[in-house]
C-alpha cells in the first residue's frame, strides 16, 4: 500500500512539474504543447488513483464459505493467490444451510455462502442472517436478480427438466413424458424420483413455479397426483441424475447444466426440457451477518462481480452461460438458451411462501422423503 501511494505521489509531481515547465515555455505554438502535456499527466494521475483505489484491502486470515458443490475450488485457489486469505470450503444445499443459520442463533459458523436457490437467501434476509455489500459493479448487475438492498447476489441461473434411462424406458414400455403434466399417466408409478425441496433450492423452484402457473388449488392437486408416481423424495439434488444413471429409476426430475448434458455421452439416457414451461431459480451469493472474517467475504462478492474473467471462470466450473443473464454487460460468453421458454415466475414469492409451501409438501410426502 506504501508502494502504491508512494508512485502516486510521484505521478503527482511529475504532472506539476509539466504544468509548470509549460508555463515557462516559448508563446510560439506552446499552448497546444501545454494542453498536451496536461493532459498527459492528467491521466497518467487519474489511472494511478484508479489502480490504488481498486486494490484489494489488506486481508488475512481463513474465509469459510459453504457451497453446493467442492467444484469451486478452483475460483476460491484464485482468490487465495490475489488477496492471500486461505479458503475452507464445507459442501451443503441451500435449505441445510438456512436451517444451520437459523440454529446457530446469529452467530454463524461460516463468512460466505455460494450458490443454492434464491428463496433461502431471502428468507435468510427477512431473518436478518446477511450483511449488506456494496459495491461499484453492483449497478451492471440485472436488476431481477440481485436483491434490491444488496444483501444478495446471483451467480447464475439453474433450469429444471428431466432425465430418462432409454434402457428402463424400454423394458417398463414406457412412454417419453414431454410435459409436467405427463408425469402424471399411471404407467411411470415407482419410476420417477426427485429431490425433497426443503433441501434443495432447485426442487422447491419446481414447486413454487408449477403453483404460481397453474393456481393454488389445480397446482396442490397436481403435486398429489405426481406423489403418486414419485418413488421417494432424496436429500441431495444430485441423486436424481445419479439414480437415472445408475439404472434404479427411468425419470429424474433435475437441474440441467452442462454435467447433466456431459451424461448423453457415457450413458443411455434423454434429456427432455418440457414443453408445458421450465422452472427455474438464481442461484444466490451472500455473506453472513456478524461473519468471524466478514471483510474477506465482502471482497469476494466485490471481487466476483467487478472482473469478468473471474465470472468466466465461474461459469467453466458450473458449465453454465446464464451468467450472462445475470450481467448483460459482461464479453466473451453469450447466452446457450432462450430466456422465452422459462416458466414466468415471481420471484419475490419464492422467499414469501417458502414456509407455507414446505410445510404443506411435508405432508404431502409423508414417509416418502428420506434422511439418508
Amino acid at each position: 500500500m506504501k508502494k502504491k501511494l508512494t508512485a502516486l505521489l510521484l505521478v503527482l509531481a511529475m504532472a506539476f512539474t509539466l504544468v509548470a515547465c509549460g508555463t515557462g515555455a516559448d508563446n510560439g505554438g506552446s499552448n497546444a504543447a501545454d494542453n498536451t502535456a496536461n493532459n498527459t499527466a492528467n491521466n497518467t494521475a487519474n489511472n494511478a488513483a484508479d489502480d490504488a483505489e481498486s486494490e484489494a484491502p489488506e486481508l488475512s486470515g481463513t474465509m469459510k464459505v459453504v457451497a453446493t458443490s467442492e467444484s469451486y475450488v478452483t475460483l476460491f485457489d484464485k482468490f487465495t493467490e490475489e488477496t492471500g486469505v486461505t479458503v475452507e470450503l464445507l459442501s451443503m444445499s441451500s435449505g441445510e444451510v438456512l436451517s444451520k443459520l437459523r440454529a446457530e442463533g446469529g452467530t454463524p459458523s461460516a463468512d460466505l455462502w455460494f450458490g443454492g436457490g434464491i428463496d433461502a437467501f431471502m428468507s435468510a434476509k427477512e431473518d436478518g442472517l446477511l450483511e449488506q455489500v456494496n459495491f461499484d459493479a453492483a449497478a451492471d448487475l440485472a436488476a431481477e436478480y440481485k436483491d434490491s438492498e444488496n444483501y444478495w447476489f446471483s451467480k447464475g441461473i439453474t433450469i429444471v427438466g428431466f432425465l430418462l434411462n432409454n434402457t428402463l424406458m424400454g423394458e417398463l414400455n414406457l412412454t417419453a413424458p414431454a410435459s409436467w403434466s405427463d408425469l402424471l399417466d399411471e404407467s411411470y408409478a415407482g419410476e420417477i424420483i426427485m429431490s425433497n425441496p426443503a433441501v434443495s433450492g432447485t426442487n422447491y423452484a419446481v414447486v413454487n413455479a408449477l403453483l404460481q402457473t397453474m393456481g393454488e388449488e389445480e397446482g396442490w392437486n397436481y403435486f398429489d397426483g405426481l406423489n403418486s408416481n414419485i418413488a421417494y423424495y432424496a436429500k441431495r439434488g444430485s441423486d436424481p441424475s445419479n439414480k437415472v444413471i445408475s439404472d434404479e429409476y427411468a425419470i429424474g426430475i433435475t437441474y440441467i447444466d452442462g454435467t447433466i448434458e456431459a451424461l448423453l455421452e457415457d450413458y443411455d439416457v434423454t434429456i427432455v426440457y418440457p414443453e408445458d414451461g421450465i422452472p427455474w431459480v438464481p442461484e444466490g451469493v451472500a455473506v453472513f451477518k456478524n461473519a468471524e472474517n466478514v471483510d474477506a467475504a465482502k471482497y469476494f462478492v466485490e471481487w466476483l462481480f467487478s472482473n469478468d474473467k473471474n465470472l468466466q471462470l465461474l461459469a467453466e466450473i458450473d458449465q453454465k452461460t446464464s451468467v450472462k443473464a445475470i450481467k448483460p454487460t459482461m464479453e466473451g460468453i453469450d447466452l446457450s438458451y432462450d430466456t422465452g421458454i422459462l416458466m414466468d415466475e415471481d420471484l419475490s414469492l419464492f422467499g414469501s411462501e417458502r414456509d407455507a409451501i414446505l410445510a404443506q409438501f411435508e405432508t404431502l410426502m409423508g414417509d416418502k422423503a428420506v434422511d439418508e
